[in-house]
């Protein structure tokens, strides 16, 4: 089959979204489909209001459809709800080109934060563009609840893995870790306000706070909180190194969908401790991590399940069986006819 995925989080964005993309296109390409990406690299853009780090692309819905029609797909899927998309979805739309999207991050609670503004007010346009789609794929039965919720039925499942050649739980750890009083409690993601990062620096549960990661919050925080240990952005070996060597890993955030963090600390045998949001609820088990709404709590019930048994559960998320739900999430069409009419 031939797919053409469009998207306005791609490289060199570092994002949960961006390594399911990857990590997907990479399956897919080796089952034989062939995989095109449209994404932001490609056309002029703009810094996104708020987060400059994020690429915002300028291009008209034509630009964007003779891209599409010359690769000719047998099924096309709108990633993101940004620009880009929104101009290929006029195409299509335009064209009689069905096509499916994916509901990656609780947009209306991130822009709501961001913007102060009710987050009531985004979940329309969140019904706008999904209402067209023939399907919606999202992480989890929780999300899929709330999305019927709001009006859109057409929901999918699309389930998130873990590269298990890199993330395993004997990972060496940084040096540093040998150096910080126990229990070292570990945050991995985007430095930016949605993710409540402030939420985990201030918990009263003693020992090291360790964030790895970068963005626009970062100046502002490790001002707020010089005792935590601030490591940047790491990936491959070293980041499994960082989930293997912590005794908790921490997921403050209440505007994700799923946290791909969670189950990548999870397979280096980490046991996560959470809220009890949307996300975790669906990820997180009694034996392999704690929910709680104050986090000192989930973190105490978190330490004290078994790794062997947090390793064997992370271990159960591939990017196999992901691949073959975004495959059976699509809409196949006869790209050559249809796409050449347009």
């Amino acid at each position: 089959m031939r797919i053409l995925i469009v998207t306005d989080a791609w490289e060199p964005q570092v994002n949960g979204v961006v390594r399911t993309l990857r990590s997907v296109r990479r399956e897919l390409e080796q089952a034989g489909h062939a995989v095109h990406v449209i994404s932001p690299d490609q056309y002029g853009s703009l810094p996104c209001p708020t987060y400059p780090e994020i690429r915002l692309a300028m291009a008209l819905p034509a630009t964007v459809g003779r891209a599409i029609a010359a690769f000719a797909p047998n099924a096309v899927h709108l990633a993101t709800e940004g620009p880009l998309c929104l101009a290929a979805r006029r195409w299509c739309l335009r064209n009689g080109i069905p096509f499916t999207t994916a509901y990656h991050t609780h947009f209306p609670d991130y822009v709501s934060q961001r913007t102060g503004l009710p987050a009531e007010w985004f979940w329309t346009y969140i019904r706008w563009f999904h209402g067209p789609a023939r399907a919606v794929l999202v992480s989890t039965p929780s999300v899929m609840e709330q999305l019927r919720a709001h009006g859109l039925a057409q929901v999918r499942r699309w389930g998130r893995g873990v590269d298990l050649d890199c993330f395993t739980p004997d990972a060496p750890p940084p040096a540093l870790f040998a150096e910080l009083p126990r229990p070292i409690q570990l945050y991995v993601g985007r430095v930016a306000v949605e993710k409540n990062i402030g939420a985990f620096l201030s918990n009263a549960h003693p020992g090291s706070k360790v964030v790895v990661g970068d963005g626009p919050a970062r100046v502002e925080l490790q001002a707020a909180h010089p005792q935590a240990h601030f490591l940047g952005a790491m990936s491959g070996r070293e980041l499994a190194g960082a989930y293997a060597g912590a005794d908790v890993f921490v997921f403050p955030s209440r505007t994700d969908t799923f946290g791909l963090v969670m189950i990548e600390a999870l397979a280096c045998g980490t046991p996560v401790a959470a809220y009890p949001v949307t996300g975790p609820v669906d990820i997180v088990t009694p034996e392999t991590g704690a929910l709680a709404e104050q986090l000192e709590a989930a973190i105490a019930a978190a330490m004290a399940c078994d790794r062997a048994v947090c390793a064997v559960y992370g271990a159960s998320f591939t990017w196999a069986a992901s691949a073959r739900q975004f495959l059976d999430g699509l809409h196949p069409f006869s790209g050559e006819q249809e796409t050449a009419a347009a």
